[in-house]
């Protein structure tokens, strides 16, 4: 359910996050703690910034440009829902 979320949620993210990290916060439910991996489901995804690195590249007439790389945390919080009777 939780890969479901991400693979058909409207957000440009989601569906490159549901490749990596959302598999493992999966994995991690399951074996960590013990919970059914069929009724997980995404509860909270964000992004957030992290460090920047900064390279120079040369440039025209002897000078330097600077060039960012930035880096960014992701956290996808997953927990377990309880299957409703019918």
């Amino acid at each position: 359910m939780a890969l479901a979320d991400l693979e058909f949620s409207r957000k440009r993210i989601a569906r490159r996050r549901a490749q990596v990290p959302g598999r493992s916060a999966i994995a991690n439910a399951e074996n960590n703690h013990d919970l059914d991996v069929d009724d997980l489901m995404v509860v909270e995804a964000h992004v957030g910034k992290a460090l920047v690195i900064k390279r120079y590249a040369p440039r025209a007439r002897g000078r330097s440009g600077q060039i960012f790389k930035p880096f960014a945390n992701l956290t996808i919080v997953v927990r377990e829902v309880e299957a409703q009777a019918s």
